[in-house]
């Protein structure tokens, strides 16, 4: 009688071991299918990877049949990675047509100010206020095929014909001049040059990159696909174990001395 309990316990923890598994997993797709972010694990660090896809949805709600990015769901998600000690990097991939400025801002924002490695990856778009966001990591990639327009910022709907009207776009437009040129090699002058550049879009003024094109700009730091952004986050994620190991033994030896 004891052996069968013996056994019959041992059956119900595998049991709820593979109960907890598949929940686990059935999470992890749920996660990869309404928001777009996964976790790679591995010996080399554990990354997390979120996805900027589809257009940037802020402070109002856009048609069902649009895919989105929301950002009241990165900005929670940057913060749990932040604060996550499981996590060593992030890897951001982007394709996207643009969206909302303050909102694409205030995500730019947030990953610029991480403190754990962040390396972005340009596929297909990033086009718009996607610009800000994919320098606002500390390296950025972009894939050959991709491509990135620069505009002036756009406003739909009705806009009332005054001066303090067109000072705000020009103070909105000044800060994402500023961002963009502060946290990649382009400078000023040649952002503008590209954002005001008349004959090359049909219905406004604004430059199309493609990914050499990008680089040799100074807008992204350079060309590659996966396995490149991969192997980068892993080298700053390498650096900066490296770093903390240097300063936790700097410390200790600092602790030594003061006692001898």
């Amino acid at each position: 009688m004891e052996e069968n309990r013996l056994s019959f316990g041992k059956i119900s923890n595998e049991v709820t071991e593979n109960n907890e598994e598949k929940n686990n997993k059935s999470f992890e797709i749920d996660e990869i299918k309404e928001i777009g972010r996964t976790k790679i694990n591995n010996k080399k660090g554990n990354i997390h990877c979120l996805t900027i896809i589809g257009q940037i949805e802020g402070h109002i709600i856009l048609p069902p049949q649009n895919k989105t990015t929301k950002y009241e769901h990165v900005i929670p998600q940057l913060i749990a990675i932040e604060e996550n000690e499981e996590i060593d990097g992030l890897m951001l991939i982007l394709n996207t047509v643009g969206g909302d400025v303050e909102a694409g801002l205030a995500i730019s924002e947030m990953i610029a100010s991480m403190s754990k490695p962040t390396v972005s990856l340009v596929l297909g778009g990033g086009h718009s206020i996607g610009v800000p966001l994919a320098v606002s990591t500390d390296f950025s990639f972009i894939a050959p095929s991709a491509t990135m327009t620069i505009h002036p910022i756009r406003l739909n709907g009705m806009i009332i014909g005054v001066p303090q009207a067109y000072e705000y776009f020009d103070k909105m437009q000044e800060r994402v001049v500023q961002f963009v040129t502060k946290n990649s090699r382009i400078t000023k002058e040649n952002f503008k040059k590209l954002m005001l550049k008349t004959g090359e879009l049909a219905n406004d003024v604004g430059t199309v990159l493609f990914g050499e094109e990008a680089v040799k700009s100074g807008l992204i730091d350079d060309l590659g696909g996966l396995s490149e952004s991969m192997n980068k986050l892993y080298q700053f994620i390498d650096q900066k174990k490296s770093h903390q190991i240097e300063e936790t033994e700097s410390q200790a030896n600092n602790q030594t001395n003061n006692l001898q």
